[in-house]
């Protein structure tokens, strides 16, 4: 039995903003915008090549917006990435890795390189370089 993560729901303030910056500075792909109502709308988004899409809008969760964080994003080159989001106008901390248990600028090993940002709310991500499959 399969268990897939398919969704994750993120809490906003503003859908339209939201909606925005997902699919303008973070290239998320808008797979669908639907309202019901002046109470219920579901934007879902899903990463470029990504199983697993997320969710914004009105009447969906109880959380605040702005307390989700640790979202997580897997690339294979991570500085092609940053220069990609960085290009779209996004902000985005240097490529950093953990040295001893501090945070130290410039990428890592495998599967030690980040980089990190926020959405409008404060929503937190990272993106995670992990190494090309052999």
């Amino acid at each position: 039995m399969d268990f897939t993560l398919e969704l994750v729901v993120v809490p906003v303030s503003d859908v339209d903003r939201a909606k925005a910056f997902y699919s303008e500075q973070c290239g998320f792909n808008v797979d669908v915008d639907h309202s019901v109502g002046d109470g219920f709308r579901v934007v879902q988004l899903t990463p470029p090549g990504s199983a697993c899409s997320v969710s914004i809008g009105k009447g969906l969760a109880k959380m605040e917006p702005g307390t989700l964080q640790g979202l997580q994003l897997c690339v294979n080159d991570i500085a092609a990435a940053r220069v990609e989001l960085v290009g779209r106008g996004l902000e985005i901390s240097p490529v950093r890795h953990i040295d001893n248990g501090d945070w130290i600028d410039g990428p890592g090993g495998p599967w030690n390189s980040f980089m990190f940002f926020s959405d409008p709310d404060g929503n937190g991500w990272a993106v995670q370089e992990k190494p090309a499959a052999s």
